[in-house]
């Protein structure tokens, strides 16, 4: 079965190894990725069982990451949107 793609063709010697060594590190990133997030769903799972509600655990964790005035900015429309649809 002949390649159709040219690009794929050119491919050789040097290139081709330098491809290779891309393809492994990105594999081995993906295992090391699936290894991290096993581990952060057993930390989950360990606060919950501590009676910690872990939806709450990743909110912080999210507004921990914003900056200070994106943080006051979220805190600023949520109240005006519960203030206003509390007194519609």
């Amino acid at each position: 079965m002949a390649n159709s793609n040219p690009e794929a063709e050119n491919v050789d010697g040097a290139a081709a190894e330098r491809l290779r060594g891309f393809i492994k590190r990105l594999e081995n990133l993906e295992e090391e990725k699936a290894e991290v997030q096993g581990h952060l769903k057993d930390v989950l799972a360990e606060a919950k069982g501590e009676g910690f509600d872990t939806k709450i655990i990743k909110t912080v964790m999210k507004i921990r990451k914003m900056k200070p005035e994106e943080r006051q900015e979220i805190e600023s429309l949520t109240e005006l949107y519960l203030n206003a649809i509390e007194v519609a």
